[in-house]
Formats: structure tokens, sequence, C-alpha cells
């Protein structure tokens, strides 16, 4: 989202993740390449939780009506601290008209208090989605931030790992991967639950998997993960 008025004003939603209409749920009817699909990553040290948590509220009841173009947003605090929200639009220009409206920015100006220090944002006009995208149904969602040397490849070996990746892997519901700026990326993978991942990660990866895996590696640095033991995944709203 683009800054309003000098300031940046991104989107949160409510705090138990209810979905009002439409379900962020895409496999089958959209295609693994990117789509016209913005995310916004929002990410921040969290101060006051209690006080953001009221603030979704806030904005769910008062604000989100009128987010034209808003699409929906995968929400956690992690163990750190850190609060990341991935709001989706569906363009660039959508989620700088709602950054730009009067009541997001006088929503955002009480919200950014509930933070210690600055919050960053990347905003991702590439976005993919693999397996069929993100899905509500999910009850853990990791997210991995870091840099690479060449997003189009790492999309590429996302196409040829899937299907393997389907039949070994079956507790994953989905992701996407967006990019931003000069090599960085934000992945977001959605699972049925954390301890059904933690269970088949340990399962040995046939040899043509691995490779892929391990040419990813190399194309990737800085990777940092941030773990959504609780995540609020919510839909756009009437």
């Amino acid at each position: 989202m683009a800054a309003a008025a000098g300031r940046r004003c991104p989107l949160t939603v409510d705090r138990d993740g209810s979905v009002t209409e439409r379900s962020f749920s895409l496999r089958g009817d959209v295609p693994r390449e990117e789509t016209s699909m913005f995310i916004q990553v929002i990410q921040g040290k969290v101060s006051d939780e209690a006080g953001l948590r009221r603030c979704m509220d806030r904005w769910t009841e008062d604000v989100r009506p009128g987010a034209t173009g808003f699409l929906g947003c995968t929400q956690g605090l992690c163990d750190d601290g850190t609060f990341i929200a991935l709001a989706r639009f569906e363009s660039a220009d959508a989620a700088r008209r709602n950054s730009e409206r009067p009541e997001q920015g006088a929503w955002w100006a009480e919200t950014e208090r509930c933070f210690d220090g600055a919050v960053s944002f990347m905003d991702c006009p590439d976005v993919m989605e693999w397996m069929g995208g993100g899905s509500d149904d999910a009850t853990f969602v990791q997210v991995m931030e870091g840099h690479t040397t060449d997003a189009s490849r790492m999309r590429e070996l996302l196409e040829q790992a899937e299907p393997q990746l389907h039949q070994l892997r079956p507790e994953i519901l989905g992701g996407t991967l967006c990019t931003y700026g000069d090599g960085g990326y934000v992945e977001a993978v959605y699972f049925t639950s954390e301890a059904e991942a933690r269970s088949h990660e340990k399962l040995e990866v046939p040899d043509d998997l691995r490779s892929l895996f391990e040419e990813e590696g190399r194309l990737t640095d800085d990777v940092t993960y941030y773990d959504m033991h609780s995540p609020m995944l919510v839909a756009a709203g009437r």
C-alpha cells in the first residue's frame, strides 16, 4: 500500500480470523504462474498485543467495509513478538486507494502505537500461487523472508516440485511466493496443522526432489523463518 499523507497505512483484520464472504482457497481454479494479485507484507515488533487486537476489531467493524479491492489477509504473532501480515489486493492501485482513505490513516495512527519501533512494509507486485495458493483451512502458517538471485528460477523450481511435494507432504495446503525490490522475497506455506508439518518434515526426500530443494537453497540467502502458530485468516467482507 502506498503512503497516505506521508504515513504508511497497512491493513489488518479481526483477531479470531473469521471469514465473512470470500474464502482464500484457490486450489483448482488459479494457474501456478504469477497472478494479478498484489500483496503487501507488514512486519513489526508488538509492544501492546491487547491494544493491537482492539485495533484489529475496530478495523473490521469500521474500516474494512470501504476497502474496495481487498481480497483478504493472513496474519499472526510469532514467538519473538513479531507481527506479520500479508494483505492481498486485486492490484497495487487498489491497495494505494485504500491507504489514501482518511479513515484508514486515522486507524493506523492509533494502531502504530501498539508497536515497538518502526514497522516495515514490503510491496510485492509479483505474486505466484503454488499448489493452488493459500487456504483458510490452515491452522499453521510458516513465512520465509529472504533474498534470491533468480526469482524466475525459484518459481520454476516450485512448479517442478509441486506434483511430488503434493504426494510427499499432504499436510501442505498450498502457498504463495511474492517478490519485491532488488531480489527480496516472501514465501508463505499453509499447513493443516503444525503437528503434521513437524512430523512430515522428517520424511526422507527422494533424490530428484532433493536436487530441486538444493538448487533453491543456492538461489537464496539471508532467509528468516517465522511461525504463525495461530494464524488469523480472513477474506474480503461485503
